[in-house]
């Protein structure tokens, strides 16, 4: 995996794909909907696998995610779900160890897009989703990670 992005302004996270042609370096993506096993140490483990930082769960797959400031996410931050927002119900907000409210700019933008947001502790998140994810709810997730 790639280092975590120490400056907003630092290029997405990327994975690296050994292929028949060489090293294919892309955006940490996995191509489907995992639930989360576990969670801490930064990072969080999914489909037999370990991501280290933030995660975006789509319906799409589960994305890395690095919001450019996790303590005020932005509309920009969910650009990749508002894309898919005719596929998305519910968003479960991971905040990371404490609750914060969502920006009023940010509420509003996923209420024109039809999606009921609900911020928590990324705990929380991670227990919500499986449970919605179990129920084949249409949920997204965004979870901070947390050390």
């Amino acid at each position: 995996m790639a280092a975590r992005r120490s400056r907003p302004d630092a290029p997405p996270r990327r994975g690296i794909a050994v292929t028949g042609k060489g090293i294919v370096i892309r955006e940490a993506h996995f191509p489907g909907r995992a639930p989360i096993e576990a969670y801490g140490n930064g990072g969080f483990r999914f489909a037999d696998m370990s991501h280290r930082g933030s995660l975006m769960c789509l319906p799409s797959g589960i994305h890395g995610w690095e919001p450019a400031d996790p303590l005020v996410l932005t509309v920009a931050d969910f650009d990749k779900l508002l894309a898919e927002a005719g596929k998305v119900e519910i968003l479960l907000v991971g905040m990371g160890r404490d609750l914060r409210p969502l920006p009023a700019a940010l509420r509003a933008a996923l209420k024109a897009a039809g999606i009921a947001s609900d911020p928590m502790s990324t705990g929380a998140a991670v227990r919500t989703y499986n449970v919605l994810l179990a129920e084949e709810r249409a949920v997204a997730a965004a979870l901070i990670a947390v050390d």
